[in-house]
């Protein structure tokens, strides 16, 4: 079993900038992916960006360029930095390990 408690949250301007962490716990070895996704209200829960064992990270094409995801290793957290902001960036932000497990959420809300 896989854990992950996300942080970093919060409202932030246009423009702004936040930092998402992800801190993983218990069978990490397990994990082959890891990322974050993003639900809006009223729409689908979609991908924003992805890092694959042996292969490049992927970022929704609405997000490139403006947000970055790292790993650290040494303390089990992902982060996902997200700069230049827009209104519609505004979403529960979850992170996600591979294969099944999601974090319960954190709410980012960009408005003036």
């Amino acid at each position: 079993q896989v854990q992950l408690v996300e942080s970093g949250g919060g409202l932030v301007q246009p423009g702004g900038s936040l930092r998402l962490s992800c801190a993983a716990s218990g069978s990490i070895f397990s994990i082959y992916a890891m990322g974050w996704y993003r639900q809006a209200p009223g729409k689908q829960r979609e991908l924003v960006a992805i890092m694959r064992s042996g292969a490049s990270t992927y970022y929704a094409d609405s997000v490139k360029g403006r947000f970055t995801v790292s790993r650290d290793n040494a303390k089990n957290t992902l982060y996902l930095q997200m700069n230049s902001l827009k209104p519609e960036d505004t979403a529960v932000y979850y992170c996600y390990a591979g294969p099944t497990t999601w974090g319960q959420g954190t709410q980012v809300t960009v408005s003036s």
